[in-house]
């Protein structure tokens, strides 16, 4: 009884979790990180303070951050959409230790139970940082952590067999594959974080050349202070020209690595493997489209939700064949 509750449970935490991602990318891309200056109320309201006296209440505690209703609403929804899939994850890791006998995934659920709480405090640090392209970076591959295990909790309780019937156990190509995917959602992370999407003004060259002059050592400094605010970024161009012309060469590796992993795996699970391909091909032409509209948000979006599933696929390859699969009721 209490698998198949968790079964359920996890269906609308997968689909739940994606949406999280969605939103917290289009919040983040909208300019919205910093709708609400504290956390986790805003501008010390329990919801976004709408009527004029509230308004002038809260542009009198935070002067240099004036209340844009629109862009706060994105941001307090984020966090309550987030908020609701923590207490989902802990519902289920409740029901699952008072139903260990039958043999309920509490390591998975545990495992992430860890993540999601620390996603709760990089989302409070995401704002109080100001946006901190470390901060920001690290939250985005957390949500992306705890997609990746409620996929494989959905997985692991039988659901979907399809997806990852006849699959080997993974290799060094397969391990390889997620390294790279991983890299690049990092790598996709610090672009967006440090508002690098643009830096290069066209497609496929930077600017009209293909040697660009960048700044490796400014764009990739791991160690830069924390500032009075990111927003906008604090890079000069040449830096981000470095991350935006490193993300696009090493997208080329991932291809590479993708494409002849998903050929490998065809006659093992055509399913699985055709999915990979039409998913990284989706990607690689939304990445160029961002570049060549100018970044829309509703395209830069998808991008993201796209290196999502990406991810999860990779996910499934390296892990679902280690799974003790639970077939029972």
């Amino acid at each position: 009884m209490a698998n198949l509750l968790i079964k359920k449970l996890v269906a609308f935490g997968v689909v739940f979790a994606l949406l999280v991602v969605a939103v917290g990318a289009y919040t983040r891309l909208a300019d919205a990180g910093l709708g609400c200056p504290d956390w986790p109320g805003c501008y010390g309201f329990l919801t976004v303070p709408q009527a004029q006296a509230d308004v002038d209440v809260a542009e009198a505690r935070y002067p240099d951050a004036p209340v844009e209703v629109v862009k706060a609403w994105w941001e307090m929804g984020h966090r309550y959409i987030a908020g609701a899939l923590m207490a989902l994850v802990f519902a289920m890791f409740v029901i699952a230790w008072r139903g260990r006998s039958e043999n309920t995934p509490t390591t998975l659920l545990s495992a992430l139970l860890v993540i999601i709480t620390c996603q709760a405090a990089f989302g409070a640090w995401t704002v109080t940082l100001k946006l901190w392209p470390q901060v920001v970076t690290a939250h985005l591959l957390g949500g992306f952590t705890t997609l990746s295990l409620l996929w494989l909790l959905l997985l692991r309780q039988g659901a979907l067999p399809s997806v990852h019937r006849g699959l080997p156990m993974p290799g060094k190509h397969a391990a390889i594959a997620l390294a790279v995917v991983i890299g690049q959602i990092a790598l996709g992370g610090w672009v967006s974080s440090n508002y690098a999407a643009l830096a290069c003004h066209d497609f496929p060259s930077c600017d009209g050349s293909y040697t660009p002059a960048i700044d490796l050592a400014e764009g990739f400094n791991l160690f830069q202070g924390v500032g009075p605010s990111y927003l906008g970024g604090l890079m000069d161009s040449e830096a981000r020209k470095a991350i935006h012309w490193v993300h696009r060469l090493s997208a080329i590796v991932v291809a590479i690595v993708v494409i002849a992993l998903a050929v490998r795996l065809m006659k093992a699970n055509r399913l699985l493997a055709t999915t990979m391909l039409v998913v990284l091909a989706a990607q690689i032409l939304l990445g160029i489209l961002n570049v060549v509209w100018v970044l829309p948000l509703i395209n830069a979006t998808l991008h993201n939700v796209g290196g999502a599933l990406l991810l999860i696929t990779l996910v499934t390859v390296n892990f679902a064949p280690r799974l003790r699969v639970h077939t029972g009721p």
